[in-house]
C-alpha cells in the first residue's frame, strides 16, 4: 500500500528515484552527466521540501539555472515531456495522496513557467 509524502524521507526517496531515472533517460540523460550530485541532490530535497511544505528552506533561482542549461544545450518541447512524464510516473509509483498529487501538480505547473519563459514562442 502506497502512502502519501509526509516528510524529508519520502521526498529524498523520490528525488532519488527520479534522479536515477532521468540519468539512465535516452532522451534528457545526457544533461546530467556532469552534475555533481552531492550538490545538486540536497539543493532538489531542499527545493522540493520547501515546494510542498513551504519551509521557506530553499533560496535558490531555478529560472535562471535552466536558462543557462538551456544557452549550453537548447531545451525542446520533448526534453520538458520526458521530465515531466519521469517526474509524474515516479510519484505514482511510490506514493498516493493530498500531497502526491500536490507534487504532480507543482511539477506541471513549474515546467510550463520553464517553457514559457525560456523557449521561443515558435517551438
Amino acid at each position: 500500500m502506497k502512502t502519501d509524502i509526509f516528510g524529508n524521507g519520502e521526498l529524498k526517496l523520490l528525488i532519488d528515484t527520479f534522479y536515477e531515472k532521468v540519468k539512465a533517460d535516452p532522451v534528457i540523460g545526457f544533461m546530467f552527466a556532469h552534475v555533481n550530485w552531492e550538490h545538486h541532490l540536497p539543493v532538489m530535497y531542499s527545493f522540493w521540501e520547501n515546494t510542498l511544505f513551504y519551509t521557506g528552506g530553499y533560496s535558490g533561482n531555478p529560472l535562471k539555472v535552466h536558462q543557462n542549461i538551456n544557452k549550453r544545450c537548447p531545451l525542446t518541447q520533448d526534453h520538458f515531456n520526458q521530465w515531466q512524464n519521469l517526474f509524474i510516473e515516479t510519484v505514482d509509483e511510490l506514493f498516493e495522496g493530498e500531497k502526491a498529487e500536490l507534487a504532480k501538480q507543482r511539477a506541471l505547473s513549474i515546467s510550463t513557467v520553464m517553457q514559457i519563459k525560456i523557449m521561443p514562442a515558435d517551438e
